[in-house]
């Protein structure tokens, strides 16, 4: 499939979001630590001029081609996957391409930095996990197994595994050093389109087409439960920074937190219009991001359970989303070729 070329801009874009007084005030009360914006390198990357709270600030990046997810590392590096079978690090306070690293061949579907940035792990439709030296850009080792597209990549906290998640319908675990595959979890019927780590890397959850997201034990690779409520595929499925909860998107429009002790569902958020695509909870497990093929990003408050900011600019579907470390900054990736900055 071919893309025709996105118009080349070399300008920062500002987009002005209108917010009534009521949802300015719980966006004050909620995000004070979040949104406290400091702007300094915006400076050498782009002029922008962006009002507190009443605008919001992306940079479009022209790729040509259709972005399937985005990480922002340190508020200093973004790395992304396209379908171009390329991965791209992008260098924010040069705002320039750091380094393109090239090998898959076929459409990359994630890229995720390792825990201390040194290194880049990528899977891909051509059914491979790779590693990549960042500063080098050499790919430093290929993990083969998956006898289908790999969708979903997830490294635990201290960098030594990795989860995959694939249409063969498993989810695989690999050990880093050695490049081995250490097991093969099966019991999902159709493709698996998420997988994630625990804050401690006890368990596994993973999330498929066929409606399910299962909670696995990381050592045993042994089924813990379901958790049963979506009506259609479910899309992602991620813990909480404290482990007590897993949010969950799916194309039934909705997103769904659980209870990871009892398996219940706790909370139902419907706005989206569309299937929802990514979405990250804030640090503190009080604010969750989202982010749909309507072409939106949604910022939800937990606590009221409801959607505080609605931020639109994107032109097609939004297909990643991330939160800086310091939780000043939102990077979106779209179908619309391009990756945005907001803060």
């Amino acid at each position: 499939m071919t893309t025709e070329p996105a118009k080349q801009t070399n300008e920062a874009e500002v987009c002005r979001i209108h917010l009534s007084e009521e949802r300015i005030n719980i966006i004050l009360d909620n995000w004070t630590r979040v949104l406290s914006i400091q702007l300094g390198w915006i400076d050498e990357f782009n002029k922008i001029v962006a009002k507190y709270v009443k605008y919001i600030l992306f940079v479009k990046l022209e790729f040509y081609i259709k972005i399937y997810n985005a990480q922002i590392l340190n508020s200093v590096r973004i790395v992304s996957s396209s379908w171009d079978k390329t991965i791209r690090i992008l260098d924010l306070k040069s705002g320039k391409e750091f380094r393109i690293l090239r090998g898959h061949s076929s459409i990359v579907s994630a890229a995720k930095f390792s825990p201390d940035g040194n290194t880049i792990v990528s899977c891909s439709d051509d059914r491979t996990i790779r590693l990549w030296d960042v500063e080098s850009g050499k790919e430093i080792k290929r993990l083969e197994g998956h006898t289908l597209s790999v969708e979903q990549i997830c490294l635990s906290s201290n960098g030594r595994k990795v989860a995959s998640a694939s249409c063969d319908s498993t989810v695989r675990l690999w050990d880093i050093a050695s490049g081995n595959e250490e097991k093969v979890i099966r019991g999902h019927s159709r493709g698996v389109n998420d997988v994630h780590f625990s804050p401690d890397d006890k368990t596994i959850v993973s999330s498929s087409f066929d409606g399910k997201i299962m909670l696995w034990d990381a050592n045993s690779g042994k089924k813990i439960r379901e958790l049963l409520g979506h009506s259609d595929g479910v899309l992602r499925s991620h813990f909480s920074p404290d482990g007590q909860t897993i949010v969950s998107s799916s194309w039934d429009k909705t997103i769904r937190i659980w209870d990871v002790a009892s398996g219940k569902e706790l909370t139902k958020l419907v706005g989206h219009f569309s299937a929802i695509r990514d979405l990250r909870y804030s640090l503190d497990c009080q604010m969750l991001v989202s982010c749909s093929n309507d072409k939106t990003i949604r910022l939800w408050d937990l606590k009221s359970k409801s959607e505080i900011q609605l931020l639109e600019g994107h032109t097609h579907y939004i297909t990643g989303i991330d939160l800086s470390s310091d939780g000043k900054m939102i990077v979106s990736s779209s179908h619309d070729q391009s990756i945005r900055l907001w803060g």
